[in-house]
């Protein structure tokens, strides 16, 4: 009867802590703290204004205990750890920014000669800018082929 009370006793922890750590899902930013009602990220270590102008926070990923709370890892268990077995913690969160928009992920594609297009402002915007490939709706085009569908330069400034 032991040896099946310590495997559920084993089962029922390991469930317990897979269920109290949130973890940002595999499409964040490295060092996304939480998700915005508007979906940007947010890489604030503070949950309080993370989302400030974003319409408030609708997940939040980071561990809200301080650290000054926490148990060192030594002292919460004697017995060393398995050689097998690895964290799945996110790694730390970077510094807070002013903006968390610009921390969107950049939509895949692009590259050389290629400029962002808004579709729903019909504004293009060039490699290396704020906002190139992290609007909520947009397509990888020529500077050329979004001229001639008729968008205009972010800030009235063409890329090349």
């Amino acid at each position: 009867m032991r040896p099946a009370f310590r495997l559920l006793a084993l089962v029922i922890a390991i469930l317990a802590s897979q269920l109290s750590v949130a973890q940002a899902p595999a499409g964040a930013p490295a060092g996304a703290t939480g998700l915005c009602k508007d979906g940007t990220y947010a890489t604030s270590a503070a949950k309080k204004s993370a989302c400030r102008g974003h319409k408030g926070i609708k997940d939040w990923y980071a561990d809200t205990t301080p650290a000054s709370a926490k148990k060192p890892a030594a002292a919460a268990d004697s017995a060393p750890a398995p050689a097998a077995a690895t964290s799945s913690a996110p790694s730390a969160p970077a510094p807070a920014t002013k903006s968390t928009a610009s921390t969107a992920a950049q939509a895949a594609g692009g590259g050389a000669g290629q400029v962002w297009v808004n579709t729903a402002s019909n504004v293009y915007h060039c490699p290396g800018t704020r906002w190139y490939g992290k609007t909520k709706a947009g397509a990888y085009m020529t500077e050329a082929e979004a001229k001639a569908k008729g968008a205009r330069p972010d800030r009235g400034k063409a890329c090349n």
